[in-house]
């Protein structure tokens, strides 16, 4: 068959003559596009969630500063156990606040500060929080993970020495335990232990941070240390801020250097620590939504496969529905291009508004999560574009068998069939 250009007047036939069938049989041509609806709209969904979480992450990672990074004692995607840590991380020294005053007299750093965190209930009265993170740090807490001061003060240097039980809590957590009373100067039970309150932190507006996020309690870092039990493996950590000028790989440099001397390490031991910059926590959290992202995209393209199927299915009923309509389009002159156009066209336009409504349903979907967990996130015009794409194509993939089907019909025996 040799090749022959549509015109423009044909192909507005052939489209006003598939849209017809379509509105002629609603509920079969609905249910045909249910399952591409489904795998779009998950598609769109995820992707408009992904995106959401990568922007909150990035701005939480800038509220800290590009440049500040952490020294661990081990780094792990996904907390070891502490109760049964392997050799290579059992020979390990924990870190001590004396590596961390040592970092911090290095010029090229501008803060090192040891911190450690526990997980722990406030309480007043009867009134308790679930169980939330309780940091021990020091007043240049904000600096590194952002927020401020809403009310009171945060510690004297002396409260930070000597370890005193004082707590700066979380305004949002003090408003759920406390209500109208006044927190400041009140006394809370913070995991067991009495604290009292002396100031109120608001948290930047974010709900992914580094190490520290969602903190409902600051309180010396000594008092934390000795007094409740510390996780030293996963929950201690010394942050370091490179001073102003000094690139964050000089930084490091130099704090490799003094924790080794202070180790003791020889040139061909390994180092007993780990640091991780702010990159690399963003590529931790990239890879995990990457391959939730990934995984969701498997699960959308076996719905749009099982949509694609159901496309074929309905239309090869339809040719057989629809074998005198052909006989006739024939008789009058059609020739195969045209009705092989007409199916194709008829295909593509099912999966086509499947792919259009899959994308409203999908962004609707993402804008209430997105909305429900408080993270901004825009529509993915590059993705929606591509949904579209795919969808159309689909239907031009499944919809070819049945459109040759229907243009190898005899239009004789196409006339004569019941």
């Amino acid at each position: 068959m040799k090749f022959r250009a549509f015109s423009l007047d044909a192909i507005q036939e052939n489209v006003a003559i598939a849209f017809d069938a379509l509105r002629v049989s609603k509920l079969r041509s609905a249910l045909t596009i249910l399952g591409v609806v489904i795998g779009v709209a998950t598609v769109m969904t995820m992707a408009s969630i992904v995106q959401g979480i990568q922007n909150q992450i990035t701005n939480a990672l800038d509220v800290a500063g590009p440049t500040t990074f952490y020294v661990m004692k081990v780094f792990s995607t996904s907390p070891v156990n502490p109760d049964r840590l392997p050799k290579w991380i059992r020979i390990r020294p924990d870190l001590s606040t004396a590596e961390a005053d040592r970092i911090a007299a290095l010029p090229e750093v501008f803060y090192a500060g040891i911190w450690a965190q526990i997980q722990a209930r406030i309480e007043y009265r009867g009134e308790r929080t679930r169980p939330t993170i309780v940091t021990g740090a020091d007043e240049y807490f904000t600096e590194i993970q952002g927020g401020d001061l809403a009310a009171g003060r945060w510690f004297t240097k002396s409260e930070l020495r000597s370890g005193a039980p004082v707590a700066v809590i979380q305004e949002e957590k003090a408003f759920r335990i406390f209500g109208r009373i006044d927190p400041l100067g009140k006394t809370v039970l913070l995991g067991g232990k009495p604290v009292e309150v002396i100031g109120l932190y608001v948290p930047p507006e974010n709900i992914f941070a580094p190490p520290g996020a969602d903190n409902g309690a600051i309180m010396p870092f000594r008092y934390v240390y000795y007094a409740y039990n510390v996780d030293k493996t996963n929950a201690l950590f010394i942050c370091v801020k490179p001073s102003p000028g000094v690139a964050v790989a000089d930084a490091q440099e130099a704090v490799t250097v003094t924790l080794r001397e202070m180790r003791r390490l020889r040139p061909a031991d390994p180092n007993t620590f780990d640091m991780i910059t702010q990159d690399q926590i963003l590529d931790t959290f990239n890879s995990i939504t990457g391959t939730f992202f990934l995984v969701m995209i498997v699960l959308a393209s076996v719905a749009l496969l099982v949509g694609g199927i159901g496309v074929m299915a309905i239309m090869m009923v339809s040719v057989t529905a629809r074998t005198r309509e052909i006989g006739l389009r024939k008789a009058m002159g059609a020739t195969r291009r045209d009705i092989l156009m007409q199916f194709l066209i008829e295909a593509a336009s099912l999966t086509g508004i499947g792919g259009v409504v899959g994308i409203a349903v999908g962004l609707g979907a993402g804008k209430a999560v997105t909305a429900l967990l408080a993270i901004e996130s825009q529509a993915p015009v590059g993705l929606t574009v591509i949904a579209v794409v795919v969808s159309v194509g689909i239907g031009v993939v499944f919809g070819v068998i049945p459109a040759q089907r229907a243009a190898r019909l005899d239009p004789v025996d196409a006339l004569r069939y019941e």
